[in-house]
């Protein structure tokens, strides 16, 4: 696992934004700084890299932070942060939306969108980057939660803050446990987010969302079944075949396809963590039994063969 540190300590005075705001460019992404004190100004935060996200601890005086259109520009991949302000609360603008988070919650920041972040005295963050496609795999639509607290004093939510501490105290030495560690705290991240979905919506909303959430469960459950088709998923969830294919038309997919694509992001993970199993041993497990056609559709969800794939990890 690599650590990186930046530290405002050793910079001359007239250079500590500068020194700052390159940091963060390299931390997240570009951002526009604004600073209390420029000369004055102190900041220490040290970068974690877990497989597919990054987890870093930033410890700084008061400044503000935008992301304005010039900087999405060049976006080449969307990516969210997840902020937990540990010390003080933190203004967040974006969509629209004027939000407050205190220690004991956090925010969802969308990457690919301008937004306002701030706060007004010295401040200690968590703060978890992670691409949209890793949490999509896991959760439906996830800019919904952009731009809304989270209250993270319990529950999943609770967990998941209580994993990003524990995560942010793993030693550089941790290498092969850095990625698998990864994956999973995308996971409860989303689980932490589902418990959230509903609390805005009407109830004939949060009922046909939560069929749809248990129907993704059982499939996930599943994924190693042979029995595993939209007929077992219906009957696992005490629904109509037909008013199944009608909550996944929400998703833009269809049942068959959501089963596909689960299928071969559980085989992608275990290409990544089991070294030891044949490829062709993973694509049977999950309900591949022609290897050149496991291979295509890897390559077209993923853009690299099972084999490519295992080299580059």
């Amino acid at each position: 696992m690599e650590i990186i540190r930046h530290s405002t300590d050793l910079t001359p005075p007239g250079q500590r934004a500068g020194a700052w705001s390159r940091a963060i460019a390299e931390t997240y992404f570009p951002l526009h700084l604004s600073y209390r004190d420029p000369a004055g100004f102190a900041g220490q935060l040290e970068r974690r890299t877990l497989g597919p996200v990054s987890l870093s601890r930033l410890a700084s005086e008061a400044a503000q932070y935008e992301r304005r259109p010039d900087h999405i520009t060049h976006t080449r991949e969307e990516e969210y942060l997840i902020t937990v302000p540990r010390l003080g609360p933190v203004e967040f603008r974006q969509l629209g939306r004027d939000v407050r988070c205190d220690p004991g919650g956090f925010l969802v920041e969308r990457g690919d969108e301008p937004y306002r972040f701030s706060y007004g005295a010295g401040n200690d963050l968590a703060v978890l980057k992670v691409p949209k496609r890793a949490l999509a795999e896991k959760l439906r639509d996830p800019d919904r939660f952009c731009a809304r607290i989270i209250d993270a004093r319990g529950g999943l939510p609770g967990l998941f803050t209580a994993m990003m501490d524990q995560l942010l105290r793993l030693p550089a030495t941790e290498r092969q446990a850095a990625g698998v560690l990864g994956r999973q705290i995308v996971e409860v991240l989303a689980l932490a987010l589902d418990e959230r979905l509903g609390d805005d919506d009407s109830v004939k909303t949060a009922v046909r969302a939560g069929h749809l959430r248990r129907a993704e469960q059982v499939i996930r459950q599943s994924l190693s079944s042979p029995a595993l088709t939209p007929d077992a998923v219906a009957d696992a969830c005490g629904i109509s075949k037909r008013y199944l294919h009608e909550l996944f038309s929400d998703t833009n997919k269809t049942v068959s396809q959501f089963i596909r694509e689960e299928r071969l992001i559980a085989a992608r993970d275990a290409i990544a963590t089991a070294p030891a199993l044949q490829l062709a041993e993973i694509a049977y497990r999950y309900g591949f039994s022609d290897q050149a056609q496991f291979s295509r559709l890897f390559k077209s969800l993923f853009g690299l063969t099972p084999s490519d794939w295992r080299r580059r990890r």
